[in-house]
């Protein structure tokens, strides 16, 4: 069947509602803790769950390869607990008192706390992955981990002098955003098949997907909210420079690059200059280039997807792939 219209992310969950009902059940009896405070915030983390993509990623992966089975379970289970994970450890790095619009770990319980729930998170997904008696499973899931730390650091590490390449740029989404999407697709095949050919090329599908939905958050930051009427530029308030920018510092001089540096690390709290830096970007085709960019992985996503059997869950995975880039937030 062809791709005709787009539908909204809770039509895609409905055809697996039954499915999504029994990952949760796992979910929960995962993160239980006997330690109360532990418990508490397991709980918490529960009740401001986001989107949910990519266990839904998960599920629809193993349904196109064959049949979701307890292990597919296990293995979104797995992937939801390392995203978390990576949430409460971001939010403390970067000192966020607010998650999908309510109070982060962070922010209720303090730094060492929120870390700690973080690496019991994690550990509770290694232990999962172990349980599976699925070798290939904690593979695809510690090298996503590994793939996160090393982009993080990287970011870090070329953000000290904002003058970062296209080159570099999309190393780091690679491995601070595509890797765990990937390891979407890959486990939730591994639930269900042993052909690795198939798993590497799905693999493959979830990179591609997770760069750009990265580029989509570029382009995020420069859309108009609906409560003030301009963009955001959180990105350039914190200093992260993204495609856009990239695209406007590659078109520039010498001079104006330096301009421009100066102006995301000495004044990129002042509205004024943000706003100009917007204009400039936006003047330059620096949104434009980024959707091109965006517009080809998608393709090629979708492209190598559609090298596998059509049915229901291929059908489900492409609507979430395109959901990627049309997404509002």
């Amino acid at each position: 069947m062809p791709y005709k219209t787009m539908r909204n992310l809770n039509a895609i969950k409905k055809p697996i509602a039954g499915e999504i009902k029994a990952y949760h059940k796992v979910f929960r009896e995962t993160i239980r803790s006997k330690v109360p405070l532990l418990d508490i915030i397991m709980k918490y983390i529960m009740k401001t769950k986001g989107k949910e993509l990519r266990p839904i990623i998960v599920l629809y992966t193993a349904q196109m390869m064959g049949e979701i089975t307890e292990v597919t379970y296990y293995a979104a289970t797995l992937i939801e607990l390392l995203h978390t994970a990576t949430l409460v450890h971001d939010d403390v790095v970067d000192d966020s008192n607010k998650r999908r619009g309510l109070f982060s770990i962070n922010a209720l319980w303090r730094n060492k706390i929120a870390v700690l729930a973080g690496d019991y998170l994690l550990a509770k997904g290694l232990l999962l992955a172990v349980e599976t008696h699925n070798p290939h499973l904690l593979e695809f899931v510690s090298k996503a981990t590994r793939d996160m730390s090393e982009g993080e650091l990287l970011q870090i590490e070329k953000a000290r002098k904002l003058d970062i390449s296209e080159e570099v740029y999309f190393e780091i989404i690679q491995k601070k955003t595509a890797s765990l999407l990937a390891s979407c697709f890959a486990t939730g095949a591994l639930s269900t098949i042993n052909d690795r050919q198939a798993i590497d090329k799905l693999w493959k599908i979830g990179e591609l997907t997770g760069i750009a939905f990265q580029i989509m958050d570029d382009l995020l930051d420069y859309k108009k909210t609906s409560i003030t009427g301009k963009p955001t530029g959180i990105d350039i308030k914190e200093k992260k420079i993204t495609l856009p920018l990239i695209y406007l510092m590659n078109k520039s001089t010498p001079k104006e690059k330096r301009e421009i540096i100066r102006t995301i690390k000495n004044q990129n709290q002042h509205p004024e200059k943000i706003k100009e830096l917007i204009t400039r970007v936006t003047s330059s085709g620096g949104l434009d280039y980024a959707r091109t960019r965006m517009m080809e992985y998608k393709d090629k996503a979708i492209g190598l997807l559609h090298e596998f059997p059509e049915n229901e869950g291929r059908q489900a995975l492409e609507e979430i792939i395109r959901f990627t880039i049309d997404r509002k937030n």
